[in-house]
């Protein structure tokens, strides 16, 4: 837990050059990469690095961020032939456009067709349905 007190308290915050308190850095990245997974790293099964992590405006609560990722390098595994090595580049925005966190990461992927790759979400049984709800 981050106890610096420019991230949690109004009067040091209001003290300060940003005039207000900050998000903490990190979880400004954990949401970053969180909101990357749909995109990027839905099959993956391993981090493999962060590099080049930048902080490159401040973030501060009620900010609304989005996040945008580019491929920068693919290729296979050698010591794994179900997976892939993928290596990509985020950037954060907040809501004026602005960037405010960029990085590369890399991971490991299931290759299409790997075994590991078909059963990671659940098959449902019937399809979902208003019934039952207040909707019905």
């Amino acid at each position: 837990m981050n106890t610096n007190q420019a991230h949690f308290n109004a009067e040091v915050g209001a003290a300060s050059e940003f005039g207000r308190p900050l998000m903490v850095s990190t979880l400004t990245l954990a949401i970053a990469i969180g909101q990357s997974v749909i995109d990027t790293t839905q099959n993956a099964f391993a981090n493999l690095g962060l590099d080049e992590v930048r902080l490159t405006a401040p973030v501060y609560a009620g900010d609304t961020l989005w996040s945008e990722s580019l491929v920068l390098e693919k290729r296979e595994s050698k010591s794994r032939p179900q997976a892939g090595i993928v290596t990509i580049r985020t950037r954060t925005l907040n809501q004026h456009g602005g960037e405010v966190l960029s990085f590369v990461r890399t991971f490991y992927i299931h290759r299409r067709g790997a075994d590991a790759a078909r059963s990671l979400f659940p098959t449902a049984k019937e399809p979902l349905s208003r019934r039952g709800t207040a909707d019905s």
